[in-house]
């Protein structure tokens, strides 16, 4: 096993037992508290209970501290409906609710106000914006949607995107030969295989993600990389909370292979053909995207 493999792995098991791999973003899953202790404000009667669990199996808040904890809990809140559109989101009654300070419930919905899911006016405040303002290729609303209400179309809507963005993205790539890229695909498919054959879902996702993330940048089109990371929230989520994203097997390992062969020769059709092929193995995929073209 190479270096890189063996430290993906151990990184990737670190993040498993619940502590941070090197380099990895710090998540504070928010604990709710006590029902007992819950301040009666009628502005929080409609949230589900079970978001505080909801949080925890999602990739979890790319902020951090109490902050982050608060755009998580929010976000969530609003993103499955529980804070539905043009409800009013009172600071002094957030604080309470949240037992956090003034200025953390200020910076949190700054936040949320800058991925479109709530506005802040003079003499109006702040409230819950429609579904048709939020930001939806953000990644974290990416995220609250895939594990909420609205699972089912967020992670269609991701693999129709993927049939969009990836094969060109490969065919794109196929003539932007980098050395230094192509080996860290190769490295990426071996980590891969490797995570396979001992049962590691966990650090085959984590390879697997790098390595769609990789494809996308190397195309050498500035606004298909700002996609990267849209591409890497669908992997995420795609399957389900438990495995991170594609399920490890032959079939999956054998098309990234194929798509590595295709760069290194230059051949952006055979690359094209073989993300396509790629795309249509998950179930999810298939039902939404048509069968590969002929070339």
């Amino acid at each position: 096993m190479s270096t890189l493999a063996h430290t993906m792995m151990t990184a990737a098991r670190s993040a498993d037992s619940g502590l941070a791999g090197p380099g990895e973003l710090d998540r504070y899953p928010y604990t709710e508290a006590p029902a007992a202790d819950r301040l009666g404000v009628s502005a929080w009667d409609a949230a589900d209970p079970e978001l505080g669990r909801v949080g925890r199996r999602a990739a979890g808040s790319r902020g951090r501290g109490l902050h982050g904890q608060l755009v998580q809990q929010l976000g969530q809140m609003i993103v499955s409906g529980d804070l539905g559109a043009d409800r009013p989101l009172v600071p002094e009654e957030i604080g309470q609710r949240f037992e956090v300070s003034r200025t953390v419930v200020r910076e949190s919905l700054r936040v949320l106000e800058a991925k479109g899911l709530v506005s802040a006016r003079p003499n109006v405040g702040t409230r819950v914006r429609p579904v048709s303002d939020w930001n939806l290729l953000d990644p974290d609303i990416i995220e609250w949607r895939a594990f909420g209400p609205q699972r089912d179309d967020q992670r269609r809507e991701l693999s129709e995107l993927r049939w969009t963005i990836e094969p060109l993205a490969a065919r794109l790539a196929a003539g932007h030969g980098r050395d230094d890229v192509q080996q860290r695909l190769s490295d990426m498919v071996e980590i891969m295989g490797h995570a396979m054959g001992q049962g590691d879902g966990l650090t085959f996702s984590r390879a697997d993600a790098e390595f769609h993330s990789l494809l996308i940048q190397v195309a050498g089109n500035r606004m298909l990389e700002h996609l990267s990371g849209i591409v890497s929230s669908a992997l995420q989520v795609s399957g389900g909370p438990v495995t991170g994203c594609e399920r490890p097997n032959e079939a999956s390992l054998v098309q990234h292979g194929r798509i590595v062969d295709a760069l290194a020769t230059g051949d952006g059709t055979a690359a094209e053909a073989a993300v396509r092929q790629l795309l249509t193995i998950h179930p999810e995929v298939e039902r939404v995207v048509p069968a590969p073209r002929e070339h």
